[in-house]
């Protein structure tokens, strides 16, 4: 073998390796994945060299980036706890905050297609008929709606609506990558409803009843479910349009920051759980109520806009500092 010849067709892909090496923890997550990829190459490389020609020389070179390279792709990880505060204060806000129009535009569209279709269902009595009996319905709004919320024990009740919010967010964001459809489908499902059985409660004249079961625990649900839709869309517009990057590269990011969002938003479905489940029901106090959801939202827009606007601006997105545990391939 040409030792000259190797060196001069590889070295560009040594050099990038070592670079990549030298910025640490500092890797975007396409970094990240490109730092694998090449020192996968050249474990391969140093295989071949030690089998065809073994010059000293070469082979310490390449033996040295070998090693680093893989304490930098599997041993060399920060302390958990350093993740996790990372993760919670750049990641899951910066991700947040990145997608605030897209959030701010499915809170906005789809409240307005609740209160529409409230206020059709409200002034509509045949569309009332085609809901149910003027007996289901007067059960309803007398007796079922505000039941929900304690028919179940307090503790059971938060997990089991834990549980199938988080499910459902992660419908909205995963299936993103199906053009969104998905998504909007949750949406949509999720604001029918809303507007549906507001729009009953007020017709039956129990609005007061309707708000103060629904804000407790609706103004952090709703702001969550909003959030993971965004994602979704988002995602699936990136396959439409992936902008100035490669689609491939593009969907890898937003697939990232999609996660982000994801495992943020289990803490956030935990903590609209809980108070739907503790509070909802059974705080009875009105007023009360609807501060502690009031003062649960205002917390989490605060922690978004605040830590999230600061690590965008020090150009973080909420794509993940991956660090994959891969053995080298050689032969």
């Amino acid at each position: 073998m040409d030792v000259d010849a190797y060196v001069a067709a590889h070295n560009a892909e040594w050099q990038r390796l070592e670079w990549l090496i030298n910025r640490g923890r500092k890797l975007s997550g396409a970094e990240a994945d490109e730092l694998v990829e090449l020192y996968q190459r050249t474990a391969t490389h140093l295989s071949v060299v030690r089998s065809s020609s073994p010059d000293p020389q070469l082979v310490g070179r390449l033996s040295s980036l070998v090693a680093r390279g893989r304490a930098t792709v599997a041993g060399a990880q920060a302390p958990l706890w350093r993740d996790v505060t990372r993760f919670a204060t750049v990641s899951f806000p910066a991700a947040a905050y990145r997608m605030r129009w897209w959030w701010l535009g499915n809170a906005v569209l789809g409240n307005l297609l609740a209160l529409a279709l409230a206020i059709w269902v409200v002034h509509n009595p045949e569309v009332q008929a085609s809901i149910g009996t003027p007996d289901e319905i007067r059960e309803l709004v007398d007796h079922d709606f505000a039941n929900y919320y304690t028919e179940h024990s307090a503790s059971s009740f938060a997990f089991q609506v834990w549980v199938n919010n988080a499910w459902v967010s992660a419908i909205a964001l995963t299936f993103g990558i199906l053009l969104a459809i998905p998504t909007v489908y949750v949406l949509l499902a999720n604001q029918v409803n809303l507007g549906l059985i507001g729009g009953l409660m007020f017709a039956y004249g129990k609005g007061d009843v309707f708000f103060g079961l629904i804000l407790p625990h609706g103004l952090l649900e709703l702001t969550a479910v909003y959030l993971a839709c965004a994602g979704g869309l988002k995602l699936g517009w990136t396959i439409i349009d992936p902008g100035r990057r490669r689609r491939g590269q593009a969907l890898a990011e937003e697939g990232r920051a999609a996660i982000s969002i994801a495992i943020g938003l289990v803490g956030v479905l935990l903590v609209s759980g809980l108070i739907e489940g503790f509070v909802t029901g059974w705080v009875h106090t009105t007023w009360l109520r609807i501060s502690i959801g009031v003062v649960a939202e205002i917390a989490f827009l605060s922690y978004v806009i605040v830590l999230g606007r600061r690590a965008v601006r020090q150009g973080e997105t909420g794509d993940a500092e991956l660090r994959p545990d891969l053995a080298p391939t050689a032969g």
